[in-house]
Order: structure tokens, then sequence, then C-alpha cells
């Protein structure tokens, strides 16, 4: 009985496109974090150390509570000058977003994208199983984009 549909060998399949696409390829995994109790003096000076527009707010156990923002801040500057007031050394708690969005580690960053365009958000935390693994950035995205053009685009 002879073999009725024998194709031979075939040779290794080998990928067109095999450039990193995920968020956690392009991430900031190194972050500059803050607590609730922190004073917003204290965020203003890390913010100018690190050269950094904002950053997670973490409580003890290490959960996201909140985002803090230059923008954050500026409410803060803007109300110790109109009571007439230096700025003073009010908590991160009361000027910090507390509804923050956030977008998942294995997500491609096209999709990344869109949440940005969507949501209009300078930075987004990143989450892995309900902890916080990292931040990425509309320029983190634009960097990736750069990359991939290289592989792909044309």
């Amino acid at each position: 009985m002879g073999i009725k549909s024998f194709q031979g060998i075939r040779k290794a399949f080998k990928k067109e496109f095999d450039a990193p696409i995920l968020v956690s390829d392009y991430m900031t995994k190194k972050l500059v974090t803050f607590s609730p109790e922190q004073s917003i003096l204290e965020v203003m000076e890390q913010f100018t150390k690190y050269n950094i527009s904002g950053g997670p707010v973490l409580n003890d156990d290490g959960f996201l509570v909140g985002i803090i923002s230059e923008a954050d801040c500026m409410k803060q500057i803007s109300e110790s000058r109109y009571f007439n007031q230096p700025i003073l050394d009010k908590s991160v708690e009361k000027y910090m977003t507390k509804e923050v969005e956030t977008i998942p580690h294995d997500i491609s960053i096209f999709d990344a994208a869109g949440i940005f365009d969507k949501h209009n958000r300078r930075r987004l935390p990143v989450m892995k199983d309900g902890l916080l693994v990292g931040q990425i950035s509309r320029k983190d995205i634009v960097v990736a984009a750069l990359r991939l053009s290289g592989h792909n685009w044309k």
C-alpha cells in the first residue's frame, strides 16, 4: 500500500515580522511613585529632580490608589495665590486623581494608542494581575511606532 498524501520535508516557517509590539515591551518599569501622605511640595521637587510630569500614587500595601500630575499641582499653586499663602504642606491625597484609568500589560501598542486617543491621557499605569508593573506614556507609543516602522511599515 502506498502513501497517499506525503508532502515531504517542510521548511521551517520564517516569521516576516519579529518586532515586539506589546505595552510591556515599551513601558517604563522603574517608576518614581508617591504616597497619599506626601506633601505636594515634595512631589513638585521630585518632578523637577527626575524630570517627570506625573506618577502613580501607591498606598502602604503597594496598591495603586491614584495618580498625581503637574496639572494637579497647578491646582495647589493656584489656590495658594488666591488665598495669598505660600505653597502649603497639603497632602497628595487631596489633589491626586483617584479614578485612574489603567491599561493591561499584554495589549499591543496599537490598542494602547487607541486608548490614549479616546481618553486623552498623557500616561497610563500598566497593570498585571491587579498590581502596578509599569507606566506607559504617549511618547513611549511614538517611540515604539518608530522602532516598528523599520520592521514592517514602508
